[in-house]
């Protein structure tokens, strides 16, 4: 016991069982330990801190995450708040039957029943109709396209918010209904819902069968997806609250344009035929806001152009509000006014041309080409001016002259006209000063000073030799060896000039350093497609633009939309059940920008492409080969 009359504790000893640990060995390197020890602190010249890095320490990162996470949730929410809400556009439903037994207008009738709601706008056979819910704050509007008409459904899919695909209670879909599936699923499938009716009707114990072969048929396509009973005022009632909210899918094509359902067409002639005229649409602004000054797109019908925007009143509001008694209007018109203003003209400076193709002009870049007299003229010119003065010995012939080099001859083949001409009138003048002074150094040779041209040697070119003679030596030398060694060169042939044989090839020193003109002798085609100095730097400008616009009609509003130059089949069309869908186009976007040429045949599709027989070991593309002994297979697949 220690003194003052405390314990003294001793440590804990281990015994002879005790299992040691491994010690780490870092191996020839040091730890990291052992480097913050030496460096003591120290930091690299170069080595970035901590706060340049904008590293963040550990509780940092976890609020940076935290608040991240919170604004998305809070942007979903906002989105589910708008839309349907008063600020917002109804909820577009599209209404899809996948079985040819089934039919949606009980389901549509079910859903028109329910007590806590309101009925708008009903089309004709209950086809498409708006439904307003006070007690969820939302308003609706349901819409369906005729069984088996892809063409219709993938165009209602392209502007709805939310699709309910009504199921058969046996058998799911059939054999349509699932390549309507397909097709929307390439072009893109926005939320959806699907709903049952008539499965309560069946008997306990095929009730429970249908059920889960229903499950087992989604899960093939949709692993999330649960199908909806739709056989009372209720399940209707579980069915809106789900498709309120649930989250949207984003579909990416439409969600940087502005595009709208028609709800309303009316069709004006502009001529005594009857044929062209002025479209009048009615419906909700939804996507980003409508700008008269665009382009805008009728789907399966073409581009046109806006003439101006109008904004009637909203014939399903959430909160209707009491309407006026005629005593209480001072002046007649100031109802009309009320209920109809117009938002927005198009401006023509400003307005979208429907141009899309460039119009080439046939005498653009147009030139004469040079005579055969001047073509000599210049060659002759060109000869006299590389004319080369030379000291030579006396009794020298032309041919030998031309064949003396002399150190004064180096002339830069790539200078200019200008600096050859210098340098020739340098050399005459050092030649005639150094005559003197040469001549008393040299033994008693003597010499003269002759102008030689420079085209000489081509000339006075030896006549004596066979040239038929020479020249089956080169077929026969090329038929042995050169195949063989190089089979992509061409020999010049003696018969023809070089200029005239390579004419129609292009002479470059370098592929990677030699100028040359891309697109230089193009097709005639090419000239109609726009150009594009920086197509990606063009389209981030277009979409930064389209987020700051704050000019037309804004998402949510019920607007009537007056399209130019519209044939009267698109009003047709319309009176035909069909969904009239209307997209805004960017600019630029009607334009033509590439041209790809497609080789159809109806009979029987044949692509006329060369291609190697797959017997034949290394294949090389474009072989070219004189040579007797090498054989190369090459056949016509009709089945590429």
């Amino acid at each position: 016991m220690a003194a003052g009359g405390a314990v003294k504790s001793e440590p804990h000893r281990p015994g002879t069982f005790k299992q040691p640990n491994k010690q780490h060995k870092t191996g020839r390197h040091r730890s990291k330990g052992g480097l913050e020890r030496d460096s003591r602190g120290r930091v690299n010249v170069k080595t970035i801190s901590k706060k340049l890095r904008k590293d963040l320490r550990k509780h940092d990162r976890r609020h940076k995450a935290n608040q991240m996470r919170q604004q998305k949730r809070d942007a979903v929410l906002t989105e589910k708040r708008i839309l349907g809400s008063k600020d917002g556009p109804p909820h577009l439903v599209g209404v899809i039957v996948l079985h040819s037994g089934t039919s949606a207008r009980d389901s549509l009738r079910l859903i028109q029943s329910i007590e806590t709601s309101s009925v708008y706008n009903q089309g004709e056979d209950g086809e498409r109709f708006g439904l307003v819910c006070p007690g969820f704050k939302q308003r609706f509007y349901f819409t369906r396209v005729s069984p088996g008409d892809i063409h219709a459904a993938l165009d209602l899919a392209k502007v709805a918010d939310t699709l309910m695909f009504v199921l058969d209670p046996y058998e799911g879909w059939d054999s349509s209904g699932d390549f309507c599936l397909s097709c929307l699923f390439a072009q893109g499938l926005p939320s959806h819902v699907f709903v049952v009716q008539g499965i309560n009707e069946l008997p306990v114990k095929k009730r429970t069968d249908a059920k889960k072969n229903l499950r087992k048929m989604l899960e093939k396509r949709f692993l999330d997806a649960k199908p909806f009973h739709l056989d009372s005022e209720q399940e209707a009632v579980l069915v809106i609250r789900h498709i309120a909210l649930q989250k949207q899918r984003h579909v990416a094509f439409r969600d940087r344009r502005s595009y709208l359902l028609a709800e309303q067409v009316a069709f004006e002639a502009s001529d005594e035929s009857g044929l062209v005229g002025t479209l009048k649409v009615s419906g909700y602004v939804r996507g980003q806001g409508l700008n008269v000054n665009r382009l805008v797109h009728i789907v399966g019908h073409g581009d046109f152009q806006m003439r101006q925007i109008d904004g009637p009143p909203d014939p399903m509001p959430l909160n209707p509000k009491p309407t006026k008694k005629r005593e209480d209007v001072e002046t007649p018109g100031a109802e009309m006014e009320e209920d109809l203003k117009v938002l927005m003209k198009a401006d023509p400076r400003k307005q979208e041309s429907l141009e899309a193709e460039v119009v080439p002009d046939p005498m653009e870049g147009e030139q004469t080409w040079p005579t055969d007299e001047e073509l000599q003229e210049a060659e002759d010119a060109m000869k006299e001016s590389r004319k080369i003065v030379r000291r030579v010995p006396k009794g020298t012939s032309d041919y030998q002259a031309a064949w003396i080099v002399d150190d004064e001859e180096a002339i830069d083949d790539e200078g200019s006209d200008e600096d050859m001409e210098e340098d020739e009138l340098m050399g005459e003048t050092v030649s005639q000063d150094s005559d003197e002074s040469d001549a008393g150094e040299e033994s008693g040779e003597e010499c003269e000073t002759m102008t030689v041209p420079e085209s000489i040697r081509d000339d006075n070119y030896d006549e004596k030799i066979d040239e038929e003679e020479e020249r089956l030596m080169l077929e026969k030398y090329k038929q042995e060896r050169m195949d063989e060694m190089f089979p992509d060169e061409v020999d010049t042939p003696k018969d023809v000039a070089a200029r005239v044989r390579f004419q129609k090839y292009r002479g470059l020193k370098s592929f990677r350093t030699s100028p040359w003109d891309p697109k230089e002798n193009l097709p005639r085609d090419y000239a109609r497609i726009f150009q594009f100095q920086n197509f990606a730097r063009t389209k981030k400008r277009i979409f930064n633009e389209i987020e700051e616009e704050q000019e037309g009609a804004m998402p949510g509003w019920y607007v009537t939309v007056h399209i130019c130059n519209v044939p009267n089949s698109v009003m047709e069309s319309f009176k035909s059940q069909v969904p009239l869908v209307l997209f805004t186009l960017l600019p630029h976007e009607q334009k033509l920008k590439s041209q790809d040429t497609v080789l159809m045949n109806l009979y029987k599709r044949i692509f006329p492409q060369w291609a190697y027989d797959p017997h034949v070991p290394n294949p090389v593309t474009w072989e070219k080969s004189e040579s007797i002994d090498n054989v190369q297979l090459i056949e016509m697949d009709e089945n590429l």
